[in-house]
């Protein structure tokens, strides 16, 4: 999912491109379409830092968000990053940490000390990115 986000921001219009010839100077700009008003998934620009809260996710998209933050954060150079899915009846966790069990960026993980969010987020170690690396 970060992957087609980077993707489609590395070929959407500068925010500043001028306006078509038959626009009046005058004409206020279009109101942006409402989120899904097109039919497509939509679209979350997040930054990529050493924390992911996962409460603004649907449940559907937790296990994908996770598997792209984690190769995300491990191309730019983080060794440990926090995910956090919350405490309730603990489903989330455990989709969480079967991603982490599985991701192979992964070096480990385990429930977040208490000062950290205890067991309402989880502490992941990643590897080093291959091409980072020391020879």
């Amino acid at each position: 999912m970060l992957r087609r986000l980077l993707a489609w921001l590395a070929g959407a219009p500068s925010p500043r491109a001028p306006a078509s010839p038959d626009t009046a100077d005058d004409a206020e700009p279009p109101e942006p379409e409402p989120p899904g008003a097109a039919g497509g998934d939509d679209i979350v620009v997040m930054p990529i830092e050493d924390a992911i809260d996962l409460h603004t996710f649907a449940p559907r998209d937790v296990a994908s968000v996770v598997e792209e933050y984690l190769h995300e954060a491990q191309q730019r150079g983080f060794r440990e990053v926090r995910i956090i899915h919350g405490r309730g009846k603990g489903v989330q966790r455990r989709i969480v940490q079967s991603v982490l069990s599985r991701h192979p960026a992964v070096d480990g993980f385990r429930d977040a000390p208490a000062s950290r969010g205890g067991w309402g987020a989880t502490v992941v170690w990643l590897k080093v990115a291959a091409g980072d690396a020391p020879s």
